[in-house]
C-alpha cells in the first residue's frame, strides 16, 4: 500500500477534515470535504436551495474552524440575523459527529434575487446580526465564545473579520456548497479550505526574514484562491491531489484525515429532563391533539407524550444531571 493510499484507508476521500502544512515555513491548513453528511442533513429538512446552500457552507466552515482547535467536547457555529435566514447552527464534536439546522422565512427567501443567491450574499440572505463560535468542553470547564458582526459579503469574509478583530491571527478561508449531478443522482456537496499564518518567531535556526515570511503568506493565499468551486466539490479529484495542484510549488504535506459523520445527540433522557422541569400549565399550552409533541430541530426525530406518559414522568424518580 502506498503512503497516499494509507492516508485515506480508514476515512475515504469524502466527509473528512484533512490537515495539511505548506512548507517550509509552517503555514497550517485544513481541507474539508462533505458529501453524504451534508446531503443527508439538507435532504432531511427539504430546505429551499438558498437556505440549503448557506447551511452547507456553514457546515464546512464549522468543520474548518473545529479542525484548527484542540478540544474535547462540542464546537458550535451559529449565525443570527434579521434577514430571510434568521438562524443557522452547525456543531461538531471532537470525534467528528456533526449536525446542523436553519430557521428561515420562506416568503422572504423566495424574494431574494437570483444573483444574491448565487453569490451567497450575507447581507441579502442573513441580514444584519452576528456570527458566534462556541467551544463547550463540559460542565466543569469554562466555555469559550467569540462573537463578531455579520460584516462581510460572504461567510468567509465575516470569518476573516473575526480573526482580524478577535484573534489577531491571519487566516484565509474558502467555502463552497452546491448541488452536483443530474436528475435522481443529484446530491449536495460542500467543501472548505482554511490556511493559517502562525506568528513570526525571530531567532530560530533557518528562519526566513520577516519579509520573506510575509511574501510566502501572500503567495499561499493567492494559490489557495486559484482553486475553483468545481475542484473543491469534485467527486473525481481526491483531496490530496487538490492540495498538490494548489501548493506543489511551495511544498505541501497532508496528515491523517479525521472522519465526519452525520449524528445527532438528542435522546429520550434529554427531552424528558426538560418536560419534567415544566409546570402543568406550560405542558398544557404545548399540547396538540391532547399530546405534547417534541421534535428535534436538528434531526427531525419526534417524541409524543400523552397524559398518561406525562403523569408517569412526573411520578418517576428524578433523572440525574451530569
Amino acid at each position: 500500500m502506498s503512503a497516499r493510499e494509507a492516508l485515506f484507508e480508514h476515512t475515504g476521500h469524502d466527509d473528512i477534515i484533512l490537515p495539511f502544512q505548506i512548507e517550509p515555513f509552517g503555514l497550517r491548513g485544513r481541507l474539508i470535504r462533505l458529501s453524504g453528511v451534508v446531503d443527508r442533513v439538507l435532504g432531511r429538512h427539504d430546505y429551499p436551495e438558498p437556505v440549503a446552500a448557506m447551511l452547507g457552507e456553514t457546515m464546512a466552515l464549522a468543520a474548518c474552524l473545529a479542525g484548527a482547535l484542540k478540544y474535547d467536547g462540542v464546537f458550535t457555529l451559529q449565525t443570527s440575523g434579521d434577514g430571510p435566514i434568521g438562524t443557522m447552527m452547525a456543531d461538531i464534536t471532537s470525534d467528528g459527529s456533526m449536525r446542523a439546522y436553519a430557521r428561515y422565512d420562506a416568503d422572504r427567501v423566495a424574494e431574494v434575487p437570483a444573483d444574491a443567491v448565487a453569490e451567497r450574499s450575507v447581507p441579502r440572505l442573513l441580514g444584519g446580526g452576528y456570527i458566534a463560535f462556541t467551544v463547550d468542553q463540559g460542565t466543569h470547564t469554562e466555555r469559550y465564545q467569540g462573537i463578531v458582526e455579520l460584516a462581510g459579503h460572504t461567510l468567509s469574509e465575516c470569518t476573516h473579520a473575526y480573526f482580524r478583530q478577535s484573534e489577531q491571527l491571519n487566516a484565509g478561508i474558502m467555502l463552497v456548497a452546491d448541488r452536483v449531478g443530474m436528475g435522481s443522482g443529484a446530491h449536495w456537496r460542500a467543501a472548505g479550505m482554511m490556511i493559517q499564518r502562525l506568528p513570526y518567531q525571530r531567532g530560530l535556526p533557518g528562519q526566513p526574514t520577516e519579509d520573506e515570511y510575509d511574501d510566502r503568506w501572500r503567495t499561499a493565499l493567492v494559490l489557495m484562491s486559484s482553486g475553483t468551486a468545481r475542484e473543491m466539490l469534485s467527486d473525481d479529484l481526491p483531496p490530496d491531489r487538490l492540495l498538490y495542484r494548489l501548493f506543489h510549488s511551495e511544498g505541501v504535506r497532508a496528515y491523517e484525515a479525521q472522519p465526519v459523520v452525520d449524528s445527532c445527540r438528542c435522546s429520550n433522557t434529554r427531552v424528558e429532563r426538560v418536560l419534567v422541569s415544566l409546570t402543568a400549565e406550560e405542558l398544557e399550552d404545548m399540547k396538540i391533539d391532547d399530546a405534547v409533541i417534541v421534535t428535534c430541530e436538528f434531526c427531525k426525530r419526534a417524541w409524543r407524550y400523552d397524559d398518561a406518559t406525562l403523569a408517569a414522568l412526573r411520578d418517576a424518580p428524578a433523572v440525574p444531571s451530569f
